[in-house]
This record gives structure tokens, C-alpha cells and sequence, in this order.
């Protein structure tokens, strides 16, 4: 059994070098949640209202104002900022991407993510800029959605490419735990990578559009992921918001994903 997978996220917090790592680890154990909402609307007022946090790049009315207020709500409610924008190009490019540009990710961004099928130059590329600030980056190893290609192989190929990548690379966009996959030995016995799992509902099997649902106790006690990502299951209709029902059942995750980590580690 994985020692990650049995291990509190405090005790973890400890084996991290990378600083985003080790900040979100601490963050999940301050503030007993492992929820990370995941907020795609296309306007700034009803994406500050939802977190008062993600997918800056389909705001439709954005301004770095946005991001001024969304960095004091950081702050104010002690969360980082994960900006699900899946680079997918070769290392100049998604350098250029992550530094520059309209949204300039990498000065306000802690973590990002990033699928494998450039191949390794992809994370060389976005460490150029992310490493020295401290940043982390997420491989999508494995999708939620039916009939993915993010399998097999291609899981195995993303896990090699992370863990050449140690400093920088901090865990998986993924359906399960990715220790051991595709190591062929050369995986030490107590790696640790987070998981971030999407894909996840309580009340709904699927969204007819291809989207897989997962309760979080299947998620995270069964299949020993880290944080469960709720968009619409915490938001529902975004051009109906109910801030109060949003709060409701942001609450209502957070309770079902704590209790099952809790569970989870007290099994050992």
C-alpha cells in the first residue's frame, strides 16, 4: 500500500521540497478541506462571487483588476489558485504562454497543469518560468471524461516524465493514486505525488456530455486521491446563481471528502 495513501497531509507537507507542494498540503490541513472548486463561468462578477477559482482564460469580460481581486480573496480566505489551463505545446511556446500574454499565469498562479503529449520538453518549458517563483505543475495523467485516450500508456508515460521532474512536477491530474505506474523499478519505495481527481458529484452519474461522476468517498477513500474538484455540483446553473446554494453545498463536499480522508488514514 502506498505510504501516501495512508499518511496525513501534514505528515506529508513535510517530504515536499517544492513550495507550492508544501503550501497546499499545509493549506488542506489548516483549513480541513480537500475541495478544490472548480469555478467555469465567463463572467468576473459571477466568478468572484462564486470564491467570495479557476479558468481565467474563458472570462469574457477579464482585466487584471480580476486578478487583483482574486489574489486579495487568496489571501483573505487562505487558498491557492489553480489555474486548470492544460498546456499542450512544445517548451518555447507554453514558456511564452505561462509568462507573458494577456493573463500572464506564472506571476499569480501556484499551481497549473499540463498534458503530456508534447512529450518531456513541455515541462522544461514551463519550469523555466514556474520553478524560480515557486510554482508547481499538475501532468494530466487520466481524464474523466468516457471514452478518454489519457490511459494505459499514455498514464505511464506522463508519471516518467514527472518523475524526472521532481522539483517542479508535484502530482497528477488523475483517477487514482500514480505511484508505481509504469516504474519498472525505478520508483523509490516512498514516492509521493498528489492527486487531483475531477470528475466528481453527488447527485448525478454524468452530464450528458461525455463528464463521468464519482462520489468523493469513492474518490478519495477508495481510490486514495488527494482533492476532489467540484465545478457545477457546487455552482449548478451558472447564469442562474444562488450564492447562498453555492455555499450550501461547497459545504456539503467539504464534509464528504474530509470525512473520507479521515477514514482513509485511520485504517492504518
Amino acid at each position: 500500500m502506498s505510504s501516501a495513501r495512508t499518511q496525513t497531509y501534514a505528515q506529508r507537507a513535510q517530504k515536499f521540497e517544492n513550495p507550492a507542494a508544501k503550501l497546499l498540503l499545509e493549506t488542506i490541513e489548516k483549513k480541513q478541506t480537500n475541495l478544490c472548486v472548480s469555478v467555469d463561468v465567463t463572467k468576473a462578477a459571477d466568478f468572484l462571487a462564486i470564491i467570495d477559482a479557476t479558468h481565467i482564460d474563458i472570462i469574457e469580460d477579464f482585466d487584471h483588476s480580476l486578478i487583483e481581486r482574486l489574489t486579495t480573496l487568496s489571501k483573505k480566505h487562505n487558498f491557492l489558485i489553480f489555474e486548470d489551463r492544460k498546456f499542450a505545446d512544445i517548451g518555447n511556446t507554453v514558456s511564452l504562454q505561462y509568462s507573458s500574454g494577456v493573463h500572464k499565469i506564472a506571476s499569480w498562479s501556484h499551481i497549473t497543469n499540463a498534458h503530456a503529449v508534447p512529450g518531456p520538453s513541455i515541462i522544461t518549458g514551463l519550469a523555466a518560468v514556474g520553478e524560480p517563483l515557486g510554482r508547481g505543475l499538475l501532468m494530466l495523467a487520466e481524464m474523466s471524461s468516457a471514452g478518454t485516450l489519457a490511459r494505459d500508456g499514455y498514464a505511464e508515460d506522463a508519471v516518467r516524465m514527472a518523475r524526472a521532474h521532481r522539483n517542479f512536477v508535484i502530482g497528477f491530474i488523475a483517477q487514482r493514486r500514480m505511484e508505481g505506474v509504469g516504474s519498472q523499478g525505478e520508483a523509490p519505495a516512498d514516492e509521493d505525488f498528489l492527486v487531483l481527481t475531477p470528475g466528481v458529484g453527488l447527485d448525478t452519474k454524468g452530464d450528458g456530455k461525455g463528464q463521468q461522476y464519482r462520489t468523493p468517498r469513492q474518490v478519495v477513500y477508495d481510490d486514495g486521491c488527494d482533492i476532489i474538484i467540484v465545478g457545477r455540483g457546487i455552482y449548478g446553473n451558472p447564469h442562474a446563481l444562488d450564492v447562498k446554494k453555492v455555499q450550501e453545498q461547497a459545504e456539503r463536499y467539504k464534509k464528504e471528502g474530509w470525512e473520507a480522508y479521515l477514514d482513509r488514514v485511520k485504517t492504518v
